[in-house]
């Protein structure tokens, strides 16, 4: 624990003037950004007498070990910075609401010749068009299901719609008229774009310039007596009128507007948005914070605007934002939405009036999203800190481990030997950071052996940074290749957030080494962080071998513990018998996902392995030969059987096979075993390829199976 007077600045050091700060611990991690109109002032609220600080503070300023500012010229300068600070860096105790879901949109792909309506969720996309959200997908497809009779825009994917025009033949929806069908030239892509435009207005809130149209035609075709067209339009109306009732109108003068809400109470806060297109609520979305320090709702709202449009511009940003509380100051952010919009944007509270009933919902929506969080997740950070306080209590430690890491081992009877890595921080995965290992020392299979190799790598690694620096590397990691992915990374320390939320998208897949992250960027590095505690899946050998590991490196300062499966006992080192948590206790409960979280992670990562291996082939070793080419020799010669008998003229007529190739092709399979013959499993006769049983496809590039039933391939498994 650091004493904030030991880095703090000298009072003429800092500037009178507006400007970001940042605090970093003592591995120069960003664990805070925030912003300041004057940075003297702000950062002397900091190192005040202990005591008189809210304990979050108190806990972010005792955890940094130095704080660095940067001065700006308005305060405007300062909410964007501080906005693509707390993105890049993603502190810990910086206010960060959580998704109580992920929001479906509905889309339409401008940026596609033939633009395409679909349900899409995630990060927005340039030149795609987005409505929404809504609360459900089936929403939006029932919505887009009702306006296909009068706007049959393309809805299927890529796939779909090239194989409709290769064969000429267009899917269903074409049939029954819910689709233009241009994929078989039914429509031109100058009015199929235009038919898009017209779905986006719309959706957009422009209805009644289409439905007056449609009346007008469906009145022209009653006194031309075509009722059957007149019905066809009468039932067109009646759907654009059914999708127009699905989202009722709140604002008769059609409104854009975003109206953000927000409920708290001591421990967290929720914020409802909803977004009002034209008069009507287009979409809703939540989102919840933990909240550990005295904050205004005025505060909350701030942060909840960078959020909710840090990443928008245009049209996307409304023309006004209604809110419980205003930011104070208010012009600077008033002004960034402006800049983001291109154009004025109102920020206020509504007074009277419908705009104020609406609001008074939104909260209501609000109060319900912060009890339904608090029943779904009850006490979940206090959940945590106790469960890592029973942990710390039960192994003697000094304080709770904030940082966990966990080891398992994998193979398939001493096949394909693999470990894990997985990473905790405050009780919540942290899945950028989680490593894989291939086992290179030795081969065969030993799991006590396995470990010390693992906890010998990852630490060794951790040394010599520390040692070539002084402290932490700056140059480029010499991480094994294949070990993991690389992490996928960014005030007030008035509430802090959950920390380390997981990210999205590190889902493990094996990368190559890559420079590491310089020292003042603040970014997580490749091994640079010592964990607190070092779980191992396995009983007393395999804590033993990991606690060898450390000893040999001259560690002692991290604690070693191990979870064996069979009666869940807890073993440390040193110690004949293991340590029994409760079943009811939080800490097991922890050390349980821990654990099983590395054993997934490890199994995952070692059946990737296997099946690779498997599907090797002997023209998978040829250098220079792509997968095209490879399926282009086996396509012309039927079989590697075949390829291994031609000549180099031969090879050297297929196309795209040059001379040089096929001799590289000829050597590399005159060197390699013939494949084994093939086995007529009714009759056990051995046939070769010219009595009817050549090898396919896959048989040719090297796929295998694995012998035994599926049920037994798994009990094979570690």
């Amino acid at each position: 624990m650091a004493d904030p007077s030991s880095y703090r600045p000298r009072p003429g050091e800092i500037p009178d003037s507006p400007g970001v700060y940042r605090f970093r611990d003592e591995h120069r991690r960003v664990i805070y950004v925030g912003k300041a109109k004057s940075l003297r002032q702000r950062l002397a609220n900091y190192f005040q007498d202990l005591a008189n600080l809210h304990p979050r503070t108190r806990t972010m300023v005792t955890t940094a070990a130095s704080v660095e500012w940067t001065v700006v010229s308005t305060e405007v300068e300062a909410l964007q910075l501080e906005y693509s600070w707390i993105k890049e860096y993603d502190p810990r105790f910086n206010v960060k609401y959580r998704d109580d879901k992920s929001y479906p949109y509905l889309a339409v792909t401008m940026n596609e010749e033939f633009p395409r309506v679909q349900v899409m969720r995630g990060q927005k996309k340039k030149g795609v068009r987005y409505f929404g959200p809504y609360g459900h997908a089936w929403a939006i497809r029932d919505t887009v299901d009702l306006l296909l009779r009068v706007f049959p825009v393309r809805t299927c994917s890529a796939g779909v719609f090239k194989n409709a025009a290769r064969t000429g033949r267009p899917c269903l929806l074409g049939y029954i008229d819910k689709c233009s069908a241009p994929c078989v030239e039914r429509i031109s892509p100058e009015d199929h774009r235009e038919l898009a435009d017209e779905f986006c207005d719309f959706m957009a809130g422009r209805t009644g310039t289409y439905l007056r149209r449609l009346e007008r035609q469906m009145g022209e075709a009653a006194e031309d007596m075509e009722y059957e067209r007149a019905a066809r339009l009468r039932d067109d109306i009646g759907a654009l009128k059914k999708a127009m009732e699905k989202s009722a109108v709140v604002l008769a003068d059609a409104t854009d507007a975003d109206l953000i809400a927000v409920a708290e109470d001591e421990l967290e806060a929720a914020v409802q948005i909803f977004h009002v297109r034209g008069g009507r609520v287009r979409g809703q979305r939540g989102w919840v914070t933990d909240k550990v320090e005295e904050i205004t709702t005025g505060a909350l709202v701030e942060h909840a605007l960078q959020q909710l449009y840090g990443e928008e511009s245009g049209d996307a940003v409304p023309k006004e934002v209604l809110v419980p509380a205003l930011p104070d100051p208010v012009e600077p952010v008033q002004q960034w939405l402006t800049d983001r919009r291109g154009s004025g944007v109102s920020l206020r509270i509504p007074q009277r009036g419908d705009k104020k009933a609406l609001m008074e919902t939104v909260q209501r929506n609000a109060q319900q999203a912060l009890v339904l969080h608090k029943t779904k997740r009850a006490s979940d950070l206090t959940t945590r800190s106790r469960a890592l306080e029973e942990i710390a209590e039960a192994l003697d430690l000094d304080s709770a481990p904030l940082r966990i890491e966990c080891y398992d081992i994998s193979h398939l009877q001493g096949d394909d030997v693999v470990a894990s890595m997985v990473v905790f921080e405050d009780g919540l995965a942290r899945k950028s950071e989680y490593r894989r290992f291939q086992i290179k020392g030795f081969r065969g299979q030993d799991d006590v052996r396995s470990m010390h190799e693992v906890i010998t790598r990852r630490f060794r690694r951790y040394l010599a940074e520390k040692e070539r620096t002084g402290e932490w590397a700056d140059g480029v990691d010499g991480t094994e290749t294949g070990d993991g992915p690389r992490p996928v990374d960014g005030g007030d320390p008035r509430p802090a957030a959950e920390p380390y939320a997981a990210e999205p998208g590190a889902d493990g897949r094996a990368l190559t080494d890559g420079p590491a992250l310089k020292d003042d960027d603040g970014r997580p590095k490749r091994f640079a962080y010592p964990p607190q505690l070092v779980v191992v899946d396995g009983g007393q050998p395999q804590v033993a071998a990991a606690q060898r590991a450390l000893d040999e490196l001259g560690i002692d300062d991290i604690a070693v513990c191990g979870l064996a499966k069979r009666l869940e006992e807890v073993w440390v080192p040193r110690e004949d018998d293991p340590v029994v948590l409760p079943r009811t206790s939080e800490g097991l409960y922890l050390l349980q996902r821990v654990r099983d979280e590395a054993h997934r992670f490890a199994i995952t990562y070692q059946r990737t392995k296997r099946a690779k291996r498997f599907r090797a082939g002997p023209l998978d070793d040829v250098p220079g030969l792509g997968e095209t080419r490879k399926q282009a020799l086996i396509k012309h010669f039927g079989s590697v059987k075949k390829l291994r008998s031609a000549t180099i003229d031969q090879i050297c007529e297929v196309p795209g096979i040059g001379r040089k190739t096929a001799e590289t092709v000829a050597v590399a399979l005159a060197g390699a075993a013939p494949a084994a013959p093939a086995v007529n499993t009714a009759t056990g006769e051995i046939m070769d390829d010219e009595e009817g049983a050549p090898e396919t496809t896959a048989d040719a590039l090297g796929e295998s199976v694995s012998a035994g039933t599926p049920d037994e391939r798994r009990g094979q498994e570690r």
